[in-house]
């Protein structure tokens, strides 16, 4: 079987996988990544310190064993490729995921819910979301779904196509890094410096192959408008085109001030339209599912191309 058909087989079974199941409820191999990466931070700032090098020695001590021993299962049987990538893309997806965090934010703001609303869209944002009105709620949950698009679902597509299971597993964790370190607080502006960074050249094609996937599937020539003039002025080099360009496919208006960490931050604009509401967390939902298809469907056709190239030079 070629070698583009097998890892389109994998691909379409990670992506049924998460379809199905959905995240691990219990035992999530997250989680267990989390406390390993708090214990690593701990011996890295005891026994090193916390600047630049540091982080970036914690980064390597934190990601780069479960990649290697990712490899490393891939070899144990000819056939263990299969079930090692496509395990570990179905624990690096979170599309379904995704899904359900976003409608458990749209159905109470939906049903004039606030305090349920704000409490929900709470666990996926880090802006403070305890004031925030039908329309705020809206806007960080529309905004949330267009990001992890990205973070959760076609960077890890992506990756999975350019290097297989470990591929996607360097991305994950990489973006999980980013999540706890990547802040510039005083805490992490020095030790969480190689995270954000990591994560940015990691995300630097995906996003874009993102954001190009909402414009395609969107409004598109207010999509490619907005990712122009808008996604520049954002400090974030890959989620201003990503969001820029998903506001403007679903057409609404985002971004704006909101309050991080107990300080206003006045974001860019985002988009064009109205002000956002549930409809449009559950829009966004539909962008990403659809954007699954489309990758599938060009992964496909790609698979499909080199078979019949193969049988006419055979």
């Amino acid at each position: 079987m070629p070698a583009t058909t097998v890892l389109v087989a994998k691909l379409a079974a990670g992506v049924l996988a998460d379809r199905l199941l959905g995240e691990a409820r219990r035992f999530h191999p997250l989680v267990g990544f989390g406390r390993w990466a708090r214990a690593v931070e701990d011996w890295t700032r005891r026994r090193v310190g916390a600047g630049r090098g540091a982080g970036m020695l914690a980064w390597a001590l934190t990601v780069l064993p479960w990649v290697a021993l990712a490899l490393a299962l891939r070899a144990t049987h000819p056939l263990a490729h299969w079930a090692v990538d496509i395990a570990l893309l179905y624990f690096a997806l979170g599309g379904r995921s995704l899904a359900e965090h976003a409608e458990a934010i749209a159905a109470p703001l939906a049903a004039g819910d606030l305090d349920r609303a704000r409490e929900r869209v709470g666990w996926i944002v880090s802006r403070d979301t305890t004031a925030l009105d039908a329309a705020g709620v809206a806007r960080a949950g529309t905004e949330s779904v267009l990001e992890n698009g990205n973070d959760a679902v076609f960077g890890a597509l992506f990756w999975f196509l350019v290097a297989g299971g470990a591929g996607a597993l360097l991305f994950r964790l990489a973006n999980t890094l980013d999540a706890m370190w990547g802040y510039r607080t005083p805490r992490y502006l020095a030790f969480g410096w190689a995270a954000a960074r990591l994560d940015d050249v990691l995300n630097a094609v995906p996003a874009r192959l993102t954001a190009l996937t909402y414009a395609v599937l969107g409004r598109t020539r207010r999509a490619l408008a907005c990712w122009r003039r808008q996604a520049p002025a954002w400090d974030s080099p890959n989620a201003g085109p990503v969001m820029a360009a998903g506001a403007g496919a679903l057409g609404v208006a985002l971004g704006g001030a909101a309050v991080y960490h107990g300080r206003l931050e006045k974001r860019p604009p985002l988009g064009e339209g109205p002000a956002p509401d549930a409809g449009s967390i559950r829009a966004a939902v539909t962008l990403v599912r659809r954007g699954i298809g489309l990758w599938l469907a060009l992964a496909a056709l790609a698979a499909l191309a080199q078979w019949t190239a193969g049988g006419l030079h055979a």
